[in-house]
C-alpha cells in the first residue's frame, strides 16, 4: 500500500521534536561507545501526526506518533497496520531489540510489530489471522511474562465478538508467521464474550497462576458481564478451577446497589460449565454479580501485597431497562483478594460515571485501564450519548492517584484537527486503547504505548486499511489506527 500525503501538524496540537532538540533534551552525542548507539532515542516515525489536546497540568507529557495505518514499514512494506488496534504486549529481546504483540480487533488478528535498537518499527507480520480465529475481534491482550509470572512468555487475547471463537487464546509470542492460521486456546478460562484476561503477579500467592477474565456481555435487560477467575498451580493454564465474582453482602443484588467509595464482601463460587450460554445461566443461578459490560483489567504493581489489588472498567450501556441495575456511563472497581486464599475478597466502585455531581462525572465509556505502582490510566471508548455538557467530549485519559483517589484527565482525541487533515470525522468517535507501561522495557521512565482506534478514517483511494494476510475478506472495517509513545505520565 503506498503512504498517504504526509499532513502538516497543527499549532495547539502534540508537537514534534527535533532531533536537534533530541540531543539537547539528552545531553547531547557521544562521540564513541557501542552503548550509547544502541540507546533507545524517542522520536516520531509515523507519517500521521498525533491529533491530541493536553491537558493544562500535563503540557509537559510528550506524545511521539510511531505508527499508523498509512505507514510503510522498511523491512516489510506490505505489512498493513490493520483496522482497531487494541491490547498489546512488549518485550525485549537480548539483541536489544524489541518485539510489540499487537491485537488487530476488527481484522480478527494478532499482528507482530518488530522495533530496532533505537525502538523504530521496522517490520511487521501476522501472528493469528482471520482463519485461526474464525473471524472473532481480538480485543484487550496481555503478556505472560517469567520476570512477572514466573512462565512464559504466552500471549492472551480475549475472543470477543464476530465470529464462534469466544474465549480466550494463548499465542506463543515467537510462532512462525507462516502457521497464523492455527491458534491455541485455553478452554479452562471458559467461554465469554472475552474481552481479555489477565494473570496477575507470581508473588500474589506463591506456587498459584491466578488470572481474571472479563466478560464483555452487552445485555439489555439485566447486566450479565461476569468477572471470571481461573486459578491453577504455577504456569499451568488448563488444568485449573474456574470462578466467577458473587458479593457476598446483604442486599446487593445488582452492580448499581453498590455506592461509590464503599466497600463489599465478595466470594468467587466455582463453576461446572465452560460452554458459552451454559456458563453465563450458571453464573446467573448462582448469584454472580452481573456488570454492564465488563471491559478492561489489570493489576497493581509495586510490592507483593499490590498484586492481589485488582482494577477492571466496567464501560456501560445506555438501555432504559438497565436504570438501577447496570452503569450506563461507566464504572471502575477495585477488588482486592485474601492474602491466603484468592476466593476470598473485597469490592469497591472507587468511580462513578452515573454520579453526575461526582468526581468521574465526565466518563464516557471507561473501555481500557492500566495499573502501575501508583497511577490507574483509564481510556475511553465514548458510545455515542453525551447527554450531560461533562460528558460532551471525544475520547480522553485519565490518571486516577491510587493512593489519594483523585482523577485527572491527561488528553483528548483532537478529532477536528484531525479531520480537517483528512484523518477522519468528527461524527465518529475515536477509541484511546492499548495502553501498557513500556518504562522498564525499554529503559526510559515514565513512558507508555498507547493506541488510538480512528473510526471513520478510510484510505481515500476507497481501498481498506486491511493486511490481506491477516483478513482476506472485502467487508473489512477499513479504518486505520495509530500507536504512540507517551513520555512523561509517572508511574
Amino acid at each position: 500500500m503506498k503512504k498517504i500525503t504526509k499532513v502538516l501538524l497543527l499549532a495547539g496540537l502534540v508537537s514534534f521534536t527535533s532531533c536537534d532538540q533530541l540531543d539537547d533534551f539528552l545531553g547531547g552525542e557521544d562521540e564513541g561507545g557501542e552503548e550509547e548507539a544502541k540507546r533507545v532515542v524517542l522520536k516520531n516515525h509515523s507519517e500521521t501526526p498525533a491529533f491530541f489536546k493536553m491537558a493544562p497540568e500535563f503540557s509537559n507529557v510528550q506524545v511521539y506518533s510511531l505508527l499508523s495505518s498509512g505507514d510503510e514499514l522498511p523491512e516489510s512494506p506490505d505489512f498493513v497496520y490493520g483496522s482497531m488496534a487494541d491490547g498489546a504486549g512488549l518485550i525485549k529481546e537480548a539483541d536489544g531489540t524489541f518485539t510489540l504483540i499487537n491485537n488487530i480487533e476488527a481484522d480478527y488478528s494478532v499482528a507482530r510489530i518488530k522495533f530496532d535498537e533505537s525502538f523504530m518499527p521496522v517490520k511487521g507480520d501476522h501472528i493469528l489471522n482471520a482463519k485461526a480465529t474464525a473471524n472473532t475481534a481480538q480485543c484487550s491482550g496481555s503478556l505472560i511474562t517469567p520476570e512477572e509470572h514466573g512462565f512464559g512468555p504466552i500471549y492472551l487475547s480475549g475472543g470477543e465478538w464476530g465470529g464462534s471463537s469466544k474465549g480466550v487464546f494463548a499465542t506463543d509470542p515467537y510462532k512462525s508467521a507462516s502457521s497464523a492460521s492455527v491458534a491455541a486456546m485455553l478452554p479452562a478460562f471458559g467461554q465469554w464474550s472475552t474481552e481479555n484476561a489477565v494473570v496477575i503477579g507470581k508473588d500474589a500467592f506463591p506456587g498459584k497462576t491466578v488470572a481474571f477474565i472479563g466478560d464483555d456481555d452487552s445485555d439489555n435487560e439485566v447486566p450479565q458481564g461476569q468477572l471470571g477467575m481461573y486459578v491453577g498451580n504455577q504456569g499451568d493454564l488448563n488444568n485449573g478451577k474456574l470462578y466467577t465474582l458473587k458479593v457476598m453482602t446483604e442486599g446487593i443484588t445488582y452492580e448499581m446497589d453498590m455506592v461509590e467509595g464503599e466497600t463489599y464482601e465478595a466470594e468467587f463460587i466455582e463453576m461446572e460449565e465452560r460452554e458459552i450460554d451454559l456458563l453465563n445461566a450458571e453464573a446467573m443461578a448462582k448469584g454472580s454479580m452481573g456488570f454492564s459490560r465488563l471491559e478492561d483489567i489489570d493489576w497493581r504493581r509495586g510490592v507483593a501485597g499490590n498484586q492481589r489489588e485488582v482494577y477492571m472498567a466496567v464501560t456501560g450501556r445506555k438501555r432504559d431497562a438497565l436504570v438501577g441495575k447496570g452503569t450506563l456511563y461507566g464504572r471502575i472497581y477495585k477488588v482486592v483478594l485474601s492474602e491466603d486464599d484468592p476466593t476470598k475478597a473485597t469490592i469497591t466502585c472507587v468511580l462513578d460515571g452515573d454520579k453526575l455531581d461526582g468526581i468521574a462525572k465526565a466518563f464516557h465509556s471507561p473501555d481500557n485501564i492500566v495499573v502501575t505502582k501508583n497511577y490507574a490510566y483509564i481510556q475511553e471508548d465514548p458510545n455515542g450519548y453525551p447527554d450531560t455538557p461533562d460528558k460532551t467530549h471525544f475520547a480522553q485519559l485519565y490518571q486516577y492517584n491510587l493512593n489519594t483517589g483523585e482523577l485527572k484527565t491527561v488528553l483528548e482525541c483532537d478529532q477536528e484537527a484531525a479531520a480537517s487533515n483528512g484523518i477522519g470525522s468528527i461524527d465518529r468517535n475515536w477509541e484511546i486503547t492499548g495502553m501498557i507501561d513500556v518504562s522498564k522495557t525499554i529503559g526510559v521512565e515514565d513512558s507508555f504505548i498507547m493506541i488510538t482506534q480512528n473510526h471513520g478514517w478510510e484510505p481515500a483511494d476507497g481501498s481498506a486499511f486491511t493486511d490481506p494476510l491477516a483478513n482476506s475478506d472485502a467487508n473489512s472495517r477499513k479504518e486505520g489506527s495509530q500507536m504512540f509513545l507517551v513520555k512523561g505520565l509517572p508511574n
